[in-house]
């Protein structure tokens, strides 16, 4: 699977999604160039690199998706969650979504985490 956290995403996630699976294809945001650009730029980006993105924003990049949709406009898969959800679980989730799920069944959809 492969994942972009965004720039707002708790840097914990990111450290330990990699300890535990080492070879999972994941960048951030600050990675490829996209830091501070806005989330157009970022849902762009991400559909372009059949990427996942994962991200705190649950207000904005909700809005923007669904705005994308209605206008018959492709995204890609959205995985969120609140910053005040406890890091292991979302973690845990996180794991389980790479275990248990192959990346097309996220292409287009808005998932809420935890489960």
């Amino acid at each position: 699977m492969r994942f972009l956290a965004d720039e707002n995403l708790n840097n914990h996630i990111y450290r330990s999604l990699l300890l535990q699976k080492p070879e999972l294809d994941i960048v951030r945001v600050q990675d490829v160039g996209l830091s501070g650009k806005s989330d157009s730029e970022v849902l762009t980006w991400a559909l372009s690199e059949n990427r996942i993105l994962i991200s705190h924003d649950v207000r904005t990049i909700p809005a923007l998706a669904l705005e994308w949709m209605s206008d018959n406009r492709s995204i890609p898969g959205i995985l969120l969650a609140e910053q005040s959800t406890p890091v292991g679980r979302i973690i845990a989730d996180l794991l389980l979504i790479v275990d248990a799920s192959e990346q097309k069944e996220w292409d287009g959809q808005i998932f809420y985490l935890p489960f």
